[in-house]
């Protein structure tokens, strides 16, 4: 699969109730991402299930978010978090996987009801201020099934692009390309990983989302079968990750970012990546 595809991720009551770290993020509805080892089989169109169209709740909607952009921009959050960007580790970080390229597009998945809860409003209004600052960072996909139609012509209008597809994770990145993925279940991670499971994909990730070292040590500490099959992949790059955690500064951020990091993969022999051949 190339760019974009994967099947849309519907409710499950089989979603993974003891995984006590990916706890369901404060206005986002917890999902179950299924796996196939053939994920392009999995493909379907999506589009928003209402057609309602309300201009003057697009307009407040619209409103909304530019408020929010603000008050990020103007937080110590924001700024000790650009610092940690700017730093030579994470900023060497970014330039290796961006290598010739000029621009690192972004994909955001999961976002969550941008309209109806605060920590997707944060999210979204962190994505597009780093786009804003940094000259590298590309366009901004985005795509959630229970997007609106109302959130989806505002997240346009925004200047980011909706995805018709449901990929499920499962981009594969042949160019650079930074995953913004806060508080999303450990499927969907894993769908990431597994799917981009060769050393030139991988390279060519960034990813920002839940800490995976955090991942590593709940399953040593629980080490139940549901839970190590969800994240197998995660575990297994695990070893290959440089991650930067994030300093969510106060209260006010806490909610929307808390136990993220920065993730970038460092491969340099196909010959360790070779898991795959004993576990699919």
């Amino acid at each position: 699969m190339a760019a974009s595809a994967k099947t849309i991720p519907l409710e499950s009551s089989n979603a993974i109730s003891d995984w006590t770290v990916v706890l369901p993020r404060r206005g986002k509805r917890r999902r179950s991402f299924l796996k196939s080892k053939h994920p392009e089989q999995d493909q379907q169109p999506w589009a928003p299930t209402d057609l309602e169209m309300d201009l003057n709740r697009e307009s407040k909607l619209t409103e909304k978010i530019q408020m929010c952009m603000k008050r990020v921009e103007n937080s110590t959050f924001y700024h000790v978090l650009l610092d940690q960007v700017q730093s030579p580790p994470v900023l060497e970080a970014f330039l290796r996987v961006l290598g010739s390229e000029s621009k690192m597009q972004m994909v955001v998945y999961g976002i969550g009801s941008i309209e109806s809860y605060e920590p997707p409003q944060l999210q979204l209004s962190l994505a597009m201020l780093l786009k804003r600052k940094f000259s590298w960072i590309g366009d901004i996909e985005v795509f959630d099934p229970i997007l609106s139609a109302t959130e989806s012509r505002v997240l346009e209008n925004l200047g980011c692009s909706v995805l018709s597809v449901n990929e499920q994770g499962q981009r594969q990145a042949s160019k650079p390309t930074l995953f913004f993925m806060p508080h999303c279940e450990a499927e969907l991670y894993d769908n990431l990983v597994h799917a981009n499971w060769r050393t030139e994909r991988l390279n060519n990730i960034v990813l920002f989302g839940n800490s995976f070292g955090t991942y590593e040590e709940h399953v040593s500490e629980f080490r139940s079968s549901t839970i190590v099959d969800s994240s197998r992949h995660i575990l297994a790059v695990r070893k290959f990750t440089n991650e930067f955690a994030i300093d969510t500064v106060s209260d006010d951020y806490f909610g929307a970012f808390h136990d993220t990091s920065w993730h970038f993969f460092s491969i340099v022999a196909l010959a360790a990546l070779q898991f795959t051949s004993k576990t699919e």
